[in-house]
């Protein structure tokens, strides 16, 4: 059964960091395209970032883009979200899913497209 395990969220001052872990089991991540999600209270799920299974693809929401680093460490069965400066507007549930890798070049974050989702983890930005 595949499984993915979310850990890393916590409260943290504006201007903090953060890494998110997403960790499988059941399944090897080698193969699998990963994306980063997050949905606030009254808000729809919106694509933070995601990774291609080369992981030589990445590819970033507008409002994260220079503040957020999306890696993947397959040895490990793990990608990690660096969240740096982290703003209260960052505030929300952090999820992370899989789907089986696609050809197409670009990591793209169509929620639709992937398949199985983590629990989920809290990030609180606030002072």
């Amino acid at each position: 059964q595949l499984q993915l395990v979310e850990s890393g969220g916590g409260l943290v001052q504006p201007g903090g960091s953060l890494r998110l872990s997403c960790a499988a089991s059941g399944f090897t991540l080698d193969y699998y395209d990963i994306g980063w999600f997050r949905q606030a209270p009254g808000k729809e799920r919106e694509g933070v970032s995601c990774i291609k299974f080369s992981g030589d693809r990445t590819n970033y929401a507008d409002a994260v883009k220079g503040r957020f680093t999306i890696s993947r460490d397959n040895a490990k069965n793990t990608v990690y979200l660096q969240m740096n400066s982290l703003k209260p507007e960052d505030t929300a549930v952090y999820y992370c899913a899989a789907r089986w890798a696609t050809v197409q070049p670009m990591c793209t974050m169509d929620r639709h497209t992937f398949n199985s989702w983590g629990q989920g983890t809290q990030v609180t930005v606030s002072s």
